[in-house]
């Protein structure tokens, strides 16, 4: 388990630079091991570096698609988010965090007004996004293509929206694709609120 101060989703693209000693051991033991594989939560209060942080339960299981061995034992990683799983329950953190988990599939809460809705919600993620980087936010480009699919195009918009951790890791945790554009369209609102406001009091 590596547990990390932002979300992973399923499709995500992570990219890690390695350094502690026993997130090295993760790495090498990913590694050797057949299918590459290992889970992402965030925390929730405490740091990246040393333990004693607090998890979130709900996490996306991540597999190395490519590792660089640097100087010093340091490894660069690049890591897609593969599906949803949740913690069971923690292990010992030896020689890295371990834990019990179980895949969380989405349920599929789509209907016939579903496709509607992903080009209503991908237009305004797509406004507020440009509108964050206009405003010196950091953010993902705004013209990033989506999936056709609208469950990976509902993580995608995870990514693509101008949002905080804790309410990325809320939509993580909905139940569906429909669930969680309805719930990303919703805090869209508020964020244009607050930027048209940052526009008029800059």
């Amino acid at each position: 388990m590596f547990p990390l101060g932002n979300v992973l989703v399923p499709g995500g693209v992570l990219q890690l630079h390695v350094f502690e000693p026993r997130y090295q051991s993760l790495v090498k033991d990913c590694v050797a091991a057949e299918d590459h594989e290992f889970g992402v939560v965030l925390i929730d209060r405490g740091h990246e570096v040393g333990g004693d942080d607090q998890r979130r339960p709900m996490g996306t299981v991540a597999r190395m698609v490519q590792v660089a061995e640097l100087d010093g034992g340091r490894y660069a990683v690049i890591a897609i988010g593969m599906r949803r799983m949740r913690v069971s329950v923690w292990l010992l953190d030896d020689p890295y965090p371990l834990a019990d988990v179980d895949d969380v599939p989405d349920v599929d809460d789509t209907d016939q007004d579903s496709d509607e809705m992903l080009r209503a919600v991908t237009a305004r993620a797509r406004r507020s996004a440009a509108l964050a980087l206009e405003l010196g936010d950091e953010g993902n480009e705004p013209g990033t293509e989506l999936a056709d699919d609208v469950l990976t195009a509902s993580y995608q918009l995870i990514d693509l929206a101008p949002i905080g951790a804790a309410d990325a890791y809320d939509l993580l945790c909905a139940a569906g694709p429909l669930a969680r554009m309805k719930a990303l369209d919703e805090l869209l609102v508020g964020v244009e609120v607050i930027n048209a406001f940052r526009l008029q009091n800059p």
